[in-house]
């Protein structure tokens, strides 16, 4: 789906005039393999859909014979373990398994590292004197390397085990050139999960092992890692980037981050709102026949939900698309809603808070390069810039 850098494209608006969900052919349908999709651009009608999995499944059909759900309905290998394709019972097992290790104790337990990882990498920017790029210096290895650190995966190997990850998502490179970089990331971490089966440690899979050992397979682990890593990481690094150009363009909020703590987390929930990296989550097959704001979607029909429309609705907050964190903070869907709602959000909150915070007080006369309307996106899963140069 198109964007214009921090705010949804003009066409966006112009699609969701037609309501809040429409039926729509072209391309992605054909990716789908149907003569048309349902696009949802509503907040109310987003929010319904993302919550109701007893109507909705995120498991895609391989073949149009394989049956909706039920006996007979299978995973992708390369699915298995991650958890935003399950459904209940089998959602509900891993999900119980992987929240202890996302809690606010657990989180907080990882400040230092992250506080350490920020300012290095604003000691690089400052190292390398202006203009640097602050996506590629900053913003892409706080993002990776805070998601590292909740693994567990040891310094020496982060950067080339970052470089795999972000590899695989850049849709701009070949399939054979991606596949070859997924499995080298699959050996990694199979060569990891082995280490701590072994052996293990305090992190993320080492607590996983030692908490339920026999209960989770190799390859759900491994499923659960690729999850958490090709979500988060860049979720978090489209995020920081998106986030510089918002408060660049609107000084009048950076003053919240040193506000108090709740000032500086009521902005960052705000600016979660107004950017939703995350445009789309997974689509959404209904699972029978339902009816939904007045129309019916069949059995087999694919739902694609827009979280950036739908965090961009008068229904959600008045004056949608400008950004105020002095505002009644919106329950917005920026980490999605049900029971797929983002299992890393405390995470990637905490990260953010702590990014935003510091890169202001180090560097307080930041500002853009370029012209704001120079800044590319990356051709990725998820949005975020692709460069994004910076002076002070």
């Amino acid at each position: 789906m198109r964007r214009t850098v921090c705010d949804p494209h003009e066409d966006m608006f112009a699609l969701r005039a037609h309501g809040p969900l429409i039926r729509i052919g072209g391309d992605a349908a054909v990716q789908m393999g149907a003569d048309y999709l349902w696009q949802a651009m509503g907040y109310d009608v987003v929010r319904q859909i993302l919550g109701d999995h007893e109507n909705f499944t995120t498991r895609l059909r391989l073949t149009a014979s394989e049956p909706i759900s039920g006996e007979g309905a299978t995973k992708p290998q390369e699915l298995v373990g991650q958890i935003s394709t399950y459904d209940p019972p089998e959602h509900t097992r891993l999900r119980r398994m992987l929240t202890p290790e996302f809690t606010v104790r657990r989180v907080r337990r990882l400040e230092p590292a992250i506080q350490e990882l920020i300012d290095d990498r604003i000691d690089a920017m400052e190292a390398a004197g202006p203009p640097v790029d602050v996506q590629t210096v900053f913003a892409d290895p706080v993002g990776g390397g805070a998601l590292c650190e909740l693994l567990g995966i040891p310094r020496d190997d982060r950067n080339q085990f970052m470089r795999r990850v972000r590899q695989n998502v850049d849709l701009s490179r070949g399939y054979k050139a991606r596949a070859a970089d997924s499995a080298a990331f699959n050996r990694y971490l199979q060569s990891l999960i082995t280490r701590q089966r072994k052996d293990p440690d305090e992190g993320f899979l080492g607590m996983l092992v030692r908490d339920h050992g026999d209960d989770i397979t190799d390859e759900e682990l491994k499923g659960v890692c690729t999850a958490l890593l090709l979500g988060g990481v860049e979720t978090v690094a489209g995020m920081l980037g998106f986030g510089v150009l918002a408060l660049l363009d609107h000084p009048d909020q950076r003053r919240l981050l040193f506000a108090g703590r709740e000032e500086a987390d009521r902005l960052v929930n705000e600016l979660l709102r107004y950017l939703s990296a995350v445009q789309q989550p997974t689509p959404r097959m209904a699972v029978k026949d339902v009816v939904v704001d007045g129309q019916q979607i069949r059995a087999g029909e694919y739902v694609l939900c827009s979280i950036l429309m739908a965090n961009r609705d008068e229904a959600l907050t008045p004056h949608p698309n400008v950004l105020d964190a002095e505002r009644e903070p919106a329950p917005h869907i920026g980490f999605g809603h049900g029971i797929h709602h983002c299992i890393g959000a405390a995470v990637a909150r905490t990260v953010l808070r702590m990014a935003y915070q510091t890169l202001w007080r180090r560097l307080p006369g930041l500002r853009l390069a370029i012209p704001a309307g120079q800044v590319k996106l990356r051709n990725a899963f998820i949005d975020s810039p692709d460069q994004l140069p910076v002076t002070w």
